[in-house]
């Protein structure tokens, strides 16, 4: 397995989103989760990726376990900042210091380890000035609590104003060849601060991997299913781009998700995109991924099929809580 670096954090060039393991895409098996988590550690897939929302509270609960004898071969991401109850319920989004500081004990705990090599403010409170936020997550890091401080979704300006309290070593912002608005101007800012930066959703939620023909293929939790993107017309339309992956992956021998995931690797050195998957073989697939070189006629082909906006529907039912 390649490696890359998040600014002065060295990971492996592709992590592991452990979220759906848990919590959003259906039904859930902790032994095969566990197995895939190992799977991973032997393919040099080292960089796990959790939050205390998944679950919730759950997915740490289950990384924690999965990596208890093995923690040093691990860098280990996960986040705060969206709230949730016991129950489930979404309580909204918090920053404030003394919020930062009882989220990091509580995810500590679960994980049954000392540190969290990155840790990342899951979504921005518009009601706590950013400097504050990042100002208690660096007291983490003086503690040795916390290696590294990132951030998810959040805005330019936001990501300026918290560099310069703290270096913020990885941006964490969905990325795919059907998500592309980050090459406007996060990618920009990222590199221009010397930020890594980490896509989720590599794959546009398992879209683009050609496996899901219909809206009946998820199961009847799977959080897609009220997802814009795999609704109504938003679906066909989208269906229509997923057959310039699926042609030009059977060209080159290999499989759509391979194609989607070289394609984000391509886009340059300080991207590190994290997969989920909870099968130890679509995680094997997902890893070949890095031996996929695309030629640049490759690249225009897929550009010109893909240009910014090109996904039919928005990548959230409710996007007030994203580039904050």
């Amino acid at each position: 397995m390649q490696h890359r670096r998040l600014r002065d954090l060295e990971v492996s060039a592709l992590g592991l989103g452990c979220m759906g393991m848990s919590d959003f895409y259906g039904p859930r098996d902790e032994a095969q989760s566990i197995r895939t988590i190992h799977r991973a550690l032997e393919l040099g897939i080292s960089f796990l990726d959790t939050a205390d929302m998944y679950g919730p509270f759950t997915n740490e609960e289950l990384v924690g376990r999965a990596i208890r004898d093995r923690r040093d071969r691990v860098v280990l991401a996960t986040k705060f900042g969206n709230v949730r109850g016991e129950d489930g319920a979404f309580l909204g989004i918090r920053g404030d210091p003394e919020y930062v500081r009882q989220a990091c004990d509580a995810s500590l705990r679960r994980l049954g380890t000392d540190h969290i090599d990155l840790y990342y403010q899951h979504r921005v409170d518009t009601q706590v000035p950013i400097e504050d936020t990042v100002g208690a997550m660096a007291e983490l890091v003086a503690s040795g609590k916390v290696l590294h401080v990132g951030l998810s979704e959040a805005a330019p300006e936001t990501i300026r104003r918290a560099n310069a309290v703290h270096p913020i070593a990885a941006l964490q912002t969905e990325y795919s060849l059907w998500s592309r608005e980050p090459e406007e101007e996060l990618i920009p800012v990222c590199r221009e601060l010397g930020i890594g930066f980490v896509p989720y959703s590599p794959l546009g939620r398992g879209f683009l991997t050609g496996q899901i023909r219909t809206p009946e293929d998820l199961a009847p939790d799977d959080f897609r299913r009220s997802n814009p993107r795999f609704q109504g017309d938003n679906f066909a339309r989208n269906l229509e781009l997923v057959e310039t992956v699926r042609a030009l992956a059977a060209e080159k021998g290999v499989t759509p998700a391979q194609l989607a995931l070289a394609w984000v690797l391509a886009q340059g050195e300080d991207l590190v995109p994290i997969p989920g998957t909870r099968s130890a073989e679509r995680l094997e697939e997902n890893a070949g991924a890095v031996d996929v070189a695309l030629s640049a006629a490759e690249l225009a082909r897929l550009e010109e099929a893909f240009p910014v906006g090109a996904a039919a529907g928005d990548r959230y039912a409710n996007m007030s809580t994203v580039n904050r």
